[in-house]
């Protein structure tokens, strides 16, 4: 990572829903994060995949971020109105030979037990060749090695090449999560620790679009009622109430290893954010990483 770099760092949701407390931790640790270190904090909406989206949940995640007191600094980024950036980000990579297109279903690579790009290169295995295919980006047998900020030394070993492009006709999520990060000059990527087994994939595309990847740092999971399952849209977690910012703010500050004093959930979310910001320690979620390791 490139240390001479301002900070910049983001949070990115998908309008499938609306935040749920999982959601605020995310954004509330990424903010921080940024403050902290005198950084500036962006925020994408990653509407890329319009059959998952629920109508008005953009509007809603914004609304509930600035009755939050989150506010981004910049202009806000929508990836549904970055479709020819994406495309240029293709045909420069298809031009330099490291993509070709897969015809293979997720069945077909579940019934081989791993993907195989030689079958898709000669069209073995695969009986309807005339159907759209994928498109994936050569990188099978790379390993990439990075530390992250909380959950420490990482070796990713890329055992099948990344798909850039759905069979669908849909920009995958790794192509324009990476070439956003870039052009928004993404220094640090805060995010949940589900999304570390992505890490690998995203900065090998990194140094491939000739780009130096960001520092990662993946906060532990806020876990449902159960223990076991992450708290998430899919598990049908609760959205925030806006009407209670403050109370939700120093929920998630002791989720992060704060210790707020009870006088400040009635205190303006500006004021706590402030607070926050002021005594933020990465170190202070060690314990929190260890116990759920």
């Amino acid at each position: 990572m490139n240390t001479s770099k301002p900070y910049i760092g983001r949070f990115a949701p998908s309008p499938t829903g609306p935040l749920h407390f999982g959601s605020l931790v995310c954004a509330l640790g990424s903010y921080l994060d940024a403050i902290a270190h005198g950084g500036q904090w962006l925020v994408r909406m990653e509407d890329l995949d319009p059959p998952r989206e629920d109508p008005g949940a953009a509007e809603r995640i914004l609304h509930t971020l600035q009755r939050h007191g989150l506010h981004w600094h910049g202009p806000l980024m929508w990836q549904s109105q970055r479709h020819a950036r994406y495309e240029a980000v293709l045909e420069q990579l298809r031009q330099r030979g490291l993509l070709y297109s897969c015809h293979c279903s997720r069945a077909q690579i579940r019934k081989r037990g791993s993907h195989d790009n030689l079958a898709c290169r000669t069209g073995a295995l695969n009986g309807d060749t005339g159907s759209p295919g994928a498109l994936r980006l050569h990188s099978t047998g790379g390993v990439e090695r990075f530390e992250d900020i909380w959950q420490g030394t990482q070796r990713h070993e890329i055992g099948e090449d990344t798909i850039l492009k759905r069979r669908d006709g849909l920009y995958a999520y790794q192509l324009a999560v990476v070439v956003d990060d870039i052009d928004q000059g993404i220094t640090h990527i805060v995010r949940g620790a589900d999304l570390l087994d992505t890490s690998g994939a995203q900065q090998f595309l990194f140094r491939t679009l000739g780009a130096v990847p960001p520092q990662f740092g993946h906060l532990p999971l806020v876990m449902g009622p159960d223990g076991r399952q992450k708290l998430s849209k899919q598990n049908h977690a609760p959205a925030i109430d806006d009407n209670c910012p403050a109370q939700n703010l120093c929920h998630a500050l002791k989720f992060l290893g704060f210790h707020p004093p009870a006088e400040l959930a009635s205190e303006a979310p500006e004021h706590i954010l402030n607070w926050a910001a002021a005594r933020w320690q990465r170190q202070q979620l060690d314990a929190r990483n260890r116990q759920l390791g």
